[in-house]
């Protein structure tokens, strides 16, 4: 008798012990697919997204991360809209009404002289003081900064084109005439005024878009860029590899 209870409860500890194996294994099983649900989670999906140019940064990085950034992104809704409505406002003054920049200067300039030279005579009589006319100057520094700044993206771009005329790189020559003929295009359907203004616009709303969906721009821009890739190489077995071109010469001449 006391071998038959030992022999059951022999077997009813292993019975519990295969239960709780079970248990274990299916916790571990579960633990493993929350894993996997975890890595094919939506942060891993936007992390594996080329991102567009090849963008690294965020977008509020690439347009500088100062209160420029600030403004083309609505970051400061009231300066966005002061900047876009002034903007509006110079267009709609000089190409709908046709109002000169200088002919604006002069008589701004004229206002004001007026208001401070009547003013500054008029302080005596009605017992009131003369209004503090502020001493405007230029800094050098920012005047020095700008300058070096526009100094070397100038030099780069001559660096660029450079480089495209020497004919080097067939694929940028192509895509630098291309935008330079879509850009005559839209310059003779409107001036520089209008085509400046129509500029400054998208550059306050499309930032703020693409940041605002990134993700589906991204993937689109990556299939696009996919397919534009898969037709440039057939156009470049059926047409430009057949281009004759002349052999590179190692050697100077003596």
């Amino acid at each position: 008798m006391a071998d038959e209870v030992t022999q059951e409860e022999s077997a009813g500890e292993s019975l519990m012990d295969k239960i709780s194996e079970k248990i274990d294994d299916h916790d571990s099983s579960s633990s493993s697919d929350s894993d996997h649900d975890e890595k094919s989670s939506p942060s891993s999906i936007k992390s594996k997204i080329s991102r567009l140019f090849g963008r690294e940064k965020p977008v509020h990085k690439v347009l500088g991360g100062g209160k420029a950034a600030d403004v083309f992104l609505w970051r400061n809704k009231k300066i966005s809209v002061g900047v876009l409505g002034g903007a509006t406002a110079m267009w709609v003054l000089f190409e709908l009404m046709e109002y000169h920049l200088l002919t604006l200067v002069c008589h701004c300039l004229i206002l004001a002289l007026a208001v401070l030279f009547l003013w500054s005579n008029a302080s005596t009589f009605i017992n009131k003081s003369a209004p503090r006319i502020p001493e405007v100057h230029i800094p050098e520094d920012p005047v020095l900064q700008i300058a070096s700044a526009l100094r070397i993206e100038i030099n780069r771009s001559f660096a660029l084109l450079r480089n495209i005329a020497s004919g080097r790189d067939l694929k940028n020559f192509l895509y630098v005439i291309a935008g330079l003929w879509v850009l005559s295009i839209v310059g003779s359907w409107c001036n520089f005024l209008t085509l400046f203004y129509i500029a400054f616009v998208l550059l306050h709303t499309v930032p703020v878009l693409y940041d605002k969906y990134e993700d589906q721009v991204d993937s689109f821009a990556e299939k696009a860029m996919a397919e534009i890739k898969k037709q440039y190489a057939v156009f470049d077995a059926k047409v430009l590899s057949k281009i004759p071109r002349r052999p590179l010469k190692d050697k100077k001449k003596v």
